[in-house]
């Protein structure tokens, strides 16, 4: 007895505490407060005895979900005598608690989905005889009692994610149903009991293994939704085309490869959901449905769409994605009342003219087609963008542009520089008067790598092809700025020093950098060229380059099968009750929902889908050999005409745009680092582009590589950043970390100071060595800064550029792209105050060597002065299993300045605070396999306080995601740490198995 009475003694806090929290659910309505006499029941060995307030007949809804109940106490339900609502659901009840029977006599609705229920007790449900709705999902039922059948009110019933194998006779009896859900069941035939159900208008038997429908299903005219996802269906009987009322139907994920003719005669349908079936044609028969604004067709095996499209006028939505549709109608633009246009997935070439007419689109995506006409980039900005384009189109003639951008990438002294020097010369260096001798090059010092260089190259000048050929520096200090050269559309060549090569060190010559393009461009091609063939003897020239394919292949094979390991845990997880999922938070993806479950697995789908397209073999290369150099030649261009592999490369401009992008490339504006708006705009006149129609062609420049146009930024938005040659060369200055040289241009850039020269001018004997000794000191001061704290002050940062930039104005214009970029930040600007050179300091973060925050002590559990502090620690941890974006940290650094104050920065941490409130971000390279690249955004409040700081680090994380956005191939979770081991100083934190609900 004492341990059932402490068990009620439980139950009556239970409820007493969710009575107190119980919310009016229909209006005008008290809320119920239940209390226990005497002492808490808690502290009491004696059974409390309830109050009851005199009011409690008038209460008429009461919610006690979400409270781990088991059981209620006996006689409660008949004090509760005007009750109508009764809301039990996620507790832990095994069977319907005995005092509803109590309640039966006059409550409507009855809601005890996500408990334990395996069964329901036919003297309960006999007696809910008023009962209008009733929910019991997600429960673990293996049957209903008979008795359900005779709640002769009852309209609405959800037994979906239960165990029904079958369902009850006396069903048949419910004559006033209206909505019945039964999805997610074991059920293996379509219940005939429902074809009594004369009222039914809404119901769900998705995810049951029907595999077909009765021909008699007309009989459920009364039905307006109907879900058959999953159900894994074949065929449609022509007994299903009388449902004559059907206003919803979804047939989603089924084996349909055609619908019955007599489909049409369903002319009050207006959503419709055929995605992920077997069709190859689009069905003929839905396009007499004049009045169907939704339509759903993805993930099938279209390839063309009918010009009769056009007839269904009423269209809001039209997904089309993942198909294989090659071209679309013309009439497809008179469907103006769209909405929502999903095409991405399919091989679409060229848009309908006019498209522009699709004005209202607001969801937009047609990424992974082969766009020509529009290009690419165009397509992506959304539909006014493609408006504008073919209305230049129009205005000009059409200009066809074969040219490819080539990258050129690899580790350190691969070889880059040499082979883009060899590979570009105009003269091919061959044999002479036809004999075997090869002829090397005339002697001449090998190329020296200046930073990243780009160089024009015409491979082929009959057809016009042309490669902008990057040299991307192999050393890890321009990692920051090589991503932002990583785009779709171009191909990467590979460099690997075959003479260095050894086996062991595959994953830092080769492996790294396929993960680094695989997820900043997913289905990237890419080319793998050894050098220095001639330095390894023939055997060793085989091996390597066999290890080389062999390793790549394996560690494809690796990735692959981990992305369908973790795909394999969501699909088990999804299988999975969310009540289940939720009950413990060792579960995979704990709390997680359905939805965003379904959207983990398309983006892992989608990684396995794209993975990268790698050419092989790998292609010895020896830049004496003119033989081999013209074979790679050959390789390259056959790669970049073949039209499977770089099916945009003919895109089609408007010439106004050619000749726009001509314009600025030639004197005297070629010289100058950038451009106003009206510079552009003005050269825009000489192209024949109106002022309205130049943003659009500089957008297109921009997203394509040819120049930077920041439209989104007010600092940048009236300038036109034309000279990337000139950019790039002051970027080189930043990222090559050698001091003597650093020092060398700060010297030269003093030497005409003084005498008010506006140049840089040699000098051969110093007019004051002591001052000038005192000056090279301070210099050297500032370069060892540089190097050790990333901290210089304007003033020096422009003498390092003053062989490149001059003026003020484009000085101050370079530190606001700079900023922009996210490779610095000012210190000590004054925010909405212009920028005053002379003082301001700016903090390179990639350069942060041995600077440690002093947010240490906080980080371990101490305060500054060393006292223990009681506070909950709130963690968001990153973690990237495959690769760690190359210069993210640094990048992320600058773009949290705006946030941030008070900050102090070291190599892999950061300490500041968001108001008054601490933060801390910390990057944790690698340690093997088991433990991956991890970035935390952690802060601390006291537990009643706890929402600070949440509010602290949500800028934060809203601006990692912003970054993480630009690497749509890369895996990473992400995690809330749990703060009772950050609170013991636990070195590895238990981390929740979901992540964070978008």
């Amino acid at each position: 007895m004492a341990g059932k009475d402490s068990g009620n003694l439980k139950t009556v806090r239970l409820w007493r505490d969710a009575a107190l929290r119980a919310r009016k659910l229909r209006s005008n309505l008290r809320q119920l407060t239940l209390s226990a006499a005497g002492a808490d029941p808690i502290d009491s060995p004696d059974a409390p005895q309830l109050v009851l307030p005199a009011n409690i007949g008038d209460i008429e809804v009461l919610n006690l979900g979400n409270n781990g109940l088991e059981e209620v106490p006996d006689g409660l339900g008949s004090a509760l005598g005007s009750l109508r609502v009764l809301v039990l659901r996620r507790n832990r009840f095994a069977r319907l608690p005995p005092a509803v029977a109590e309640l039966g006599h006059h409550l409507t609705e009855l809601d005890v989905s996500h408990n334990r229920l395996t069964a329901l007790g036919a003297e309960v449900v006999s007696a809910l005889r008023e009962l209008r709705k009733l929910n019991l999902s997600h429960n673990q039922l293996p049957a209903l009692p008979a008795q359900l059948g005779a709640l002769a009110h009852l309209e609405e019933l959800d037994v979906s994610f239960n165990r029904l194998a079958h369902l009850p006779d006396s069903l048949s009896c419910l004559y006033r149903l209206r909505t019945l859900d039964v999805d997610h069941n074991q059920l293996t035939a379509f219940p005939r009991q429902l074809l009594q159900l004369a009222a039914l208008e809404e119901l769900d038997v998705s995810s049951n293994r029907l595999r077909g429908l009765p021909e008699d299903i007309s009989a459920l005219r009364a039905l307006k939704i109907l879900w058959l996802s999953g159900a894994e269906l074949g065929t449609l009987p022509s007994g299903f085309c009388e449902l004559a009322s059907l206003e919803s139907l979804m047939l989603d994920n089924n084996g349909l490869q055609a619908l019955p003719a007599q489909f049409s005669r369903l002319q009050r349908l207006k959503m419709l959901n055929l995605s992920s079936n077997l069709f190859e044609e689009f069905p003929a028969a839905l396009l007499p449905l004049a009045g169907l604004e939704e339509l759903y067709l993805s993930r099938n095996q279209l390839t063309s769409v009918p010009s009769l499209i056009s007839g269904l006028s009423r269209l809001l939505t039209l997904w089309l994605d993942n198909n294989r549709i090659r071209y679309l109608p013309d009439s497809i633009v008179e469907l103006t009342g769209l909405e929502e246009l999903v095409l991405q997935g399919n091989q679409i070439a060229v848009l309908p003219d006019n498209f522009g007419q699709l004005s209202r689109v607001g969801l937009w995506k047609i990424k992974d087609n082969p766009l020509i006409q529009p290009p690419y980039e165009v397509c992506m900005k959304g539909i006014p963008y493609i408006a504008a384009y073919q209305k230049e189109l129009a205005h000009s003639q059409p200009a066809v542009q074969p040219r490819l951008k080539l990258l050129l990438m690899g580790h350190k002294a691969a070889g880059k520089t040499l082979l883009r020097h060899c590979l570009t010369e105009e003269r091919v260096e061959g044999n002479q008067g036809g004999g075997d001798k090869e002829k090397s090059y005339p002697p001449s010092p090998p190329p020296v790598s200046k930073g990243i260089e780009v160089t024009s190259w015409t491979a082929d000048a009959s057809r016009g092809l042309r490669f902008i050929v990057y040299d991307l520096a192999g050393d890890e200090s321009y990692e920051v700025i090589q991503p932002f050269f990583l785009s779709p559309g171009a191909l990467y060549v590979l460099v690997v020093n075959l003479a260095t090569y050894e086996p062991p060190g595959f994953p830092t010559t080769v492996g790294s950098f396929l993960h680094r393009v695989g997820a900043r461009v997913p289905h990237a091609v890419v080319c793998i060229v050894g050098t220095h063939a001639d330095l390894c003897g023939e055997r060793e020239l085989e091996e390597k380059c066999l290890d080389i394919h062999r390793q790549i292949a394996l560690q494809e094979k690796h990735d692959a099968e981990g992305l369908s390991r973790l795909a394999q845990v969501v699909d088990e997880a999804l299988a999975r009750d969310f009540e289940l999922r939720s009950a413990s938070p060792h579960a995979a993806y704990y709390g997680v929902s359905d939805k965003n479950l379904r959207r983990r697995k398309a983006h892992f789908q989608y990684l396995l889908n794209h993975r990268l397209q790698i050419l092989s073999p790998v292609l010895p290369v020896s830049c004496r050999d003119p033989r081999q150099l013209q074979r790679l030649r050959d390789k390259l261009l056959s790669v970049a005409e073949h039209r499977e592999i770089f099916p945009n490369l003919h895109r089609v401009l408007p010439r106004s745009w050619q000749v726009l992008e001509e314009l600025h490339f030639q004197p005297p504006q070629a010289q100058r680092l950038w451009l106003s708006w009206w510079d552009s705009a003005r050269l825009g006149l000489q192209a024949g582009l109106t002022e309205d129609r130049l943003q659009s062609a500089l957008s297109y420049l921009h997203e394509s590589g040819k120049l930077l146009y920041f439209e989104d930024s007010p600092a940048l938005k009236e300038h036109v950043f034309h000279n990337l040659t000139r950019l790039i060369d002051i970027l080189n200055v930043f990222f090559q970390r050698d001091p003597s040289l650093l020092l060398h241009k700060l010297l030269l850039g003093t030497s005409g100071e003084g005498e008010g020269e506006g140049e840089s001018s040699p000098v051969v004997a110093l007019p004051n060595p002591s001052q000038d000794l005192l000056r090279a000191t301070q210099l050297h001061h500032y370069v060892e800064g540089f190097l050790l704290h990333g901290l210089l002050p304007a003033h020096v940062i422009r003498l390092l550029l003053k062989p490149h930039v001059q003026a003020q104005q484009d000085f101050q214009l370079l530190l606001e792209l700079l900023e922009k970029m996210g490779l610095c930040y000012c210190l000590n600007k004054p925010k909405g105050k212009p920028l005053n050179g002379s003082t301001a300091w700016y903090k390179f973060p990639c350069y942060v060597q041995n600077e440690v925050p002093h947010a240490e002590a906080w980080i371990n559990g101490t305060n500054l002065a060393g006292q223990s502090f009681v506070a909950e620690q709130l963690q968001i941890e990153y973690s990237f299993p495959f690769t760690f974006p190359p210069g993210l940290f640094a990048r992320y650094s600058v773009q949290i300045n705006s946030h941030v104050v008070h900050r102090s920065d070291g190599k892999l941490q950061i300490f500041a605070y968001r108001g008054k409130v601490p933060v801390v971000v910390s990057y944790r390279p690698a340690k093997g396999v088991l433990h991956p690249d991890t970035l935390s955004i952690a802060s601390h409040a006291s537990l009643p306080n706890i929402w600070t700081a949440w509010q602290a680090i949500t800028p934060l994380v809203e601006e990692l995601n912003v970054l993480l956005q630009e690497w749509p191939g890369l895996h990473y979770t992400v995690h809330i740490l749990c703060s009772k081991c950050l609170k013991r100083g636990s070195p590895n934190p238990h981390a929740f198995p979901g992540y964070i609900e978008q």
